[in-house]
């Protein structure tokens, strides 16, 4: 999509005018329903046999293993800046770093990660121009869908951002990607709903296609009587990818040969109630390599 096509769809998706975040004839492709997922968005390797999707960062390009069919999807950082790319942000978008009432940057604390300014129609189109690149990009390299991370960013904006003014972003991010273009292929890719729960009807009726939910058992409580992971798979059914955490776990393979089939804690859970009829994994906090002493991968 030319520059100025991209520019007058993202302003209209901002405006209001959209009302379908979607094109009309779906040429992008899904992930396998149920389909094995790993997350490395920490670092990138060679995928377990049975691995079908494979979350990586933006600036990864794929590596799938030689003849075997993988689902790749591209995760960018949507609403924060990742902290090695603050400096390309000062020098290109000052504006778009926000800042409290006294000048200072507002930070994502626990990620060291300064929150993007989206209280502005014209803001939320510069924002939605810089996505749009990154994901035409992400295309050229081989993904096949986006998976933008942060959603509810105004959770931690000091009562500066709203939650409609992200949504704004969001409408026209899932026109973005379906619309990704590589020279005068305009096919799109998919686009990933990342945690957030409480807006899953909205983005499913903007078309997001499917999600990637970080702990929503833990969000839930241990029971397996749960409502966040039940919420995703009401709007998105098998097409939910989720991930649990170690750090969250008393115990987890390896420690209790029973685990999750006997065992305690949020993957176990998960497992019972979810696992089969979606992706539910373990993971390392940090998603590190497997070549890393902290690596833990699991998928039941």
């Amino acid at each position: 999509m030319g520059s100025r096509l991209r520019a007058a769809v993202a302003a209209a998706a901002l405006l209001g005018v959209c009302t379908v975040g979607s094109t009309a004839a779906q040429a992008y492709t899904l992930p396998p329903a149920n389909g094995q997922f790993d997350y490395q968005i920490g670092a990138p390797y060679t995928p377990v046999a049975a691995v079908r999707v494979v979350s990586r960062d933006r600036l990864v390009s794929p590596v799938d293993p030689p003849g075997r069919a993988v689902y790749d999807v591209c995760y960018v950082n949507a609403f924060q800046t990742q902290p090695a790319e603050v400096e390309w942000w000062r020098l290109n978008y000052p504006t778009l770093l926000l800042r409290d009432s006294s000048g200072n940057y507002v930070i994502d604390g626990e990620w060291n990660e300064i929150l993007l300014d989206t209280r502005t129609s014209a803001k939320r189109t510069t924002l939605v121009g810089i996505l749009g690149a990154w994901f035409d990009r992400c295309k050229a390299d081989g993904f096949d869908a986006i998976e933008p991370d942060n959603l509810d960013s105004w959770d931690r904006s000091r009562g500066l951002i709203t939650r409609a003014n992200n949504l704004a972003v969001m409408r026209a991010m899932a026109t973005e990607a379906h619309t990704a273009t590589v020279g005068t292929d305009r096919s799109g890719v998919a686009i990933a709903q990342k945690n957030t729960s409480e807006i899953a009807p909205q983005l499913d009726g903007y078309g997001y296609d499917f999600v990637i939910a970080e702990e929503c058992q833990l969000y839930s409580g241990s029971s397996t009587t749960i409502r966040e992971c039940v919420d995703f798979q009401t709007y998105y059914g098998n097409l939910v990818y989720e991930i649990e955490y170690t750090d969250n776990e008393p115990l987890y393979p390896g420690d209790d040969p029973d685990y999750p089939s006997g065992g305690t804690g949020f993957y176990a859970d998960a497992c019972r109630a979810r696992g089969a009829s979606i992706s539910v994994i373990l993971r390392d906090r940090y998603v590190t390599a497997d070549t890393h002493p902290d690596y833990v991968y699991r998928a039941c």
